[in-house]
C-alpha cells in the first residue's frame, strides 16, 4: 500500500493508543473523544486488512499482528522525524523532537548536567521540542537501537553492540536501613559484613545476578521497579538496600535513613550517555552529546585547577 497523509495520522493515533494502553487514556494526548479514536483505529484496521487490538471488558491488548505493526510504526515515525532534523541540519539549524531517556532519581545528583545541556540547546534552537522518558537501562538500550530515543542517560554495565557509550560521571551508592530495622540501633563497630549480608534486602528488578546487591545479599526477598519504590521498602524498616548517596542524603539528615558499614557496602556505577554510533546518530543526538561533552570537560578543568 502507498502511504498517504491520512494514513500517517491514523498511525500516530494507533501509536498513542498503544503507548497509553487504551483508548480512554489516549484521549488527553489526541484531544478527541474515545468514540472518535475507536473509529480511527477501525479505519486503520480496514486500511491494513488486519485486526490490531482487542478492546472490551477484559481491557486493551494488541494482537500479534498489532504488535508487529506497532514495531513498524515506531520505526516509521522515527524515520519521519529524522528526515525533518536531517534536512534542517543541512541548513545549519536544529529542528524536530529530541527524545531522551533517563533513569529515575538523577536530578538530585550535583554531577547530573542534563538540565544545563537542555538550556544550551534551547538557546540554540527555540523551535526544538524535548521529550523525556523514564525506564530501565535495558529498555533504553533497546529503544536507542530501534530509534525511538535519540539518547539515554543511565548506568549500563552490560554493553550492547551498535551503541556509542560516552562516560559522564560516577554515582556512589551506599547501604541503608531505617528506624524499626534490627540494625538501626547497632553501631557499625558491632557489625560484621557477614552478619549484615544475612539480612533481608530489597533490590531492583533490572539488576542482574552479578550486580553488587545480588552478590552481597542472597536474601533479596523484595524487588522494586525503581528507586522511589525501593526507598519505600527501606523506609518500612523491614529491609535494607542500596541507594545513591544523593537520593538518600535528605532522609539521612532527617534521621530517617542510616548508612551501614559505608567503607564496606559501597559501590560506584559509571553514568553514560548512549546514542547510535556517529555515522548513524541523528543531528539532534549529536548536538546533545556535544553539549554534554563540553559541560563535563569544563567540570574536569575546574576540578583540576582546584
Amino acid at each position: 500500500m502507498q502511504l498517504a497523509g491520512t494514513d500517517l495520522r491514523l498511525l500516530r493515533v494507533f501509536d498513542a493508543v498503544v503507548r497509553h494502553r487504551g483508548f480512554a487514556a489516549a484521549q488527553a494526548e489526541l484531544n478527541v473523544s474515545q468514540s472518535t479514536i475507536s473509529t480511527q483505529i477501525t479505519a486503520l484496521e480496514d486500511r491494513l486488512g488486519v485486526t490490531l487490538c482487542r478492546r472490551g471488558r477484559a481491557g486493551f491488548r494488541l494482537t500479534q499482528k498489532g504488535e508487529v505493526v506497532h514495531a513498524a510504526v515506531i520505526r516509521l515515525l522515527a524515520a519521519t522525524e529524522e528526515f525533518v532534523s536531517e534536512t534542517a541540519a543541512l541548513r545549519g539549524t536544529l529542528s524536530g523532537t529530541l527524545r531522551v531517556g533517563l533513569v529515575d532519581h538523577v536530578v538530585t545528583d550535583p554531577n547530573f548536567r542534563l538540565p544545563q545541556a537542555i538550556a544550551a540547546l534551547e538557546r540554540r534552537a527555540r523551535s526544538l521540542r524535548f521529550e523525556l522518558a523514564q525506564g530501565s537501562p535495558q529498555e533504553f538500550q533497546t529503544r536507542v537501537l530501534e530509534g525511538s530515543l535519540h539518547l539515554a542517560i543511565g548506568s549500563f554495565p552490560h554493553k550492547v553492540a551498535g551503541l556509542h557509550y560516552q562516560k559522564l560521571y560516577e554515582e556512589e551508592n551506599f547501604l541503608y536501613c531505617a528506624p524499626g530495622h534490627p540494625l538501626w540501633g547497632v553501631p557499625d563497630e558491632a557489625l560484621t559484613p557477614e552478619f549484615v549480608s544475612s539480612m533481608r534486602a530489597v533490590g531492583r528488578s533490572y539488576w542482574r545476578d552479578d550486580h553488587w546487591n545480588n552478590r552481597d545479599f542472597p536474601h533479596t526477598t523484595a524487588v522494586a521497579q525503581g528507586l522511589e519504590q525501593q526507598l519505600v521498602m527501606i523506609l518500612s524498616g523491614a529491609f535494607i538496600g542500596y541507594m545513591p548517596d544523593h537520593s538518600a542524603r535528605r532522609w539521612v539528615e532527617a534521621g530517617r535513613l542510616r548508612a551501614i558499614l559505608p567503607e564496606r557496602f559501597l559501590y560506584r556505577c559509571p553514568f553514560e550517555a548512549i546514542t547510535r554510533p556517529d555515522a548513524e546518530a541523528s543531528p539532534l543526538a549529536q548536538a546533545m552529546r556535544t553539549e554534554l561533552q563540553a559541560l563535563y570537560a569544563s567540570d574536569a578543568e575546574k576540578s583540576d585547577s582546584c
